[in-house]
């Protein structure tokens, strides 16, 4: 059972460095309304940065709406997630009548995410424990 679903300072993305590490890793995710850019982590938890530009909303009321609703989304989610750095990039903005629709779509690219994290390990391992030729 889980026992706090509170978003811990730790799970928070806030240096230049990290969100740069994950864009440079070129994995990502996608739907109609949000990007997932990852990289796996060697940390015991997901890490969450949000990017929601001024292209995509030039009210910044509207911005803060779109982060405080991924941040509570992820905050549902992060025990599910597997141990990435997770940017999540607002591609097309939503308002409230959306909500539900980003929420399924939040979900799906979560799940998206856990298969290919799991698939990537799985291939390096197999990589790994390969014997060498030669």
């Amino acid at each position: 059972m889980v026992s706090s679903y509170r978003l811990t300072k730790q799970a928070k993305m806030i240096k230049t460095d990290d969100f740069s590490s994950v864009f440079s890793f070129h994995k990502r995710v996608a739907s109609a309304h949000l990007v997932m850019h990852y990289r796996p982590n060697h940390l015991a938890l997901a890490r969450l940065g949000l990017v929601v530009g001024k292209k995509t909303a030039k009210l910044a009321v509207s911005r803060n709406y779109m982060k405080r609703v991924l941040c509570e989304l992820f905050r549902h989610k992060q025990h599910e997630v597997s141990h990435v750095d997770l940017i999540v990039r607002v591609q097309k903005p939503f308002n409230r009548s959306e909500y539900k629709q980003v929420q399924q779509e939040f979900e799906l690219l979560i799940t998206k995410l856990n298969q290919k994290v799991i698939l990537n390990a799985q291939t390096l391992s197999s990589v790994n424990a390969a014997p060498l030729l030669g």
